[in-house]
């Protein structure tokens, strides 16, 4: 956890971010900001408009209201010269949402390449770099998740936590502003949970910006600078961890983690 921020502009900011799908309002009047190097772990039962939220911050969901800053930049709206704001273009927005790194819950690595063929994709493809370079920051990420070793293995021939590590890798690769895991171990089995919270744990302890959507309860409460609580669309509670999880001011709040409790 790093526990030394400093005062300073905020990375990500929200301001009343609205997402409905035809009548149903999933996101209402969402608004809050977080400095560089704070990891904001975000809980709530299924369904309260968690990885929506997620989706909306790097734009692979439009909000139908509201927006998003990343360092002081719209995402998906162009600044005009009276100060309003209009839609951007589709290559504005892809520089955008590439500062923006998204780990989900499936893996979704290309299968007829190597882990390390699937961390220097996005970096030649989208920034341009050369082969070689793109390697050496390849097998760098690589290594920060503790799979160097696994560098030509294929995903076939990889566990799930090994994938999802690569999956991190390679949102790592593009060395993003923000780091964003949409429930990153759900989809895994409890003995490989372990690996993958060791390696988010070790980023936040680097001071990586980190918006985390998790039902782990214990790393929300032991690794996060901060706990957000969503209820139907609505931020019920948000605070530090020692709040949140011992003195909420939300009844729904009490409700869910006395749910949650083991």
């Amino acid at each position: 956890m790093n526990n030394a921020v400093a005062e300073q502009k905020p990375i990500l900011e929200c301001r009343d971010l609205r997402k409905a799908f035809g009548a149903f309002e999933v996101l209402r009047s969402i608004s809050f900001e977080m400095q560089a190097g704070v990891v904001l772990s975000v809980i709530g039962a299924s369904g309260s408009g968690k990885s929506t939220l997620l989706r909306c911050l790097n734009y692979l969901e439009q909000p139908s209201s509201g927006v998003v800053f990343l360092d002081g930049e719209p995402i998906g709206l162009r600044r005009q010269a009276d100060g309003g704001l209009k839609p951007d273009s589709p290559a504005n927005i892809a520089r955008m949402r590439a500062q923006i790194g998204m780990v989900f819950q499936q893996f979704n690595l290309w299968p007829h390449m190597s882990a390390l063929e699937n961390v220097i994709e996005a970096p030649r493809q989208v920034k341009g770099l050369k082969r070689a370079e793109a390697i050496e920051i390849g097998r760098h990420y690589l290594g920060k998740v503790n799979l160097l070793d696994k560098a030509d293995a294929y995903p076939a021939r990889l566990s799930g936590g090994q994938q999802q590590r690569v999956a991190i890798a390679r949102a790592l690769a593009m060395q993003p502003k923000v780091m964003l895991f949409d429930e990153a171990t759900s989809a895994l089995d409890p003995e490989l949970t372990g690996e993958v919270l060791d390696v988010m744990r070790a980023l936040a302890e680097e001071g990586t910006t980190m918006v985390v959507v998790t039902h782990e309860m214990r790393f929300a409460r032991d690794v996060s600078d901060r706990v957000m609580f969503l209820h139907q669309g609505v931020i019920e509670e948000d605070g530090a961890p020692a709040q949140v999880f011992g003195n909420p001011a939300s009844e729904r709040c009490r409700a869910f983690l006395s749910s949650v409790a083991h």
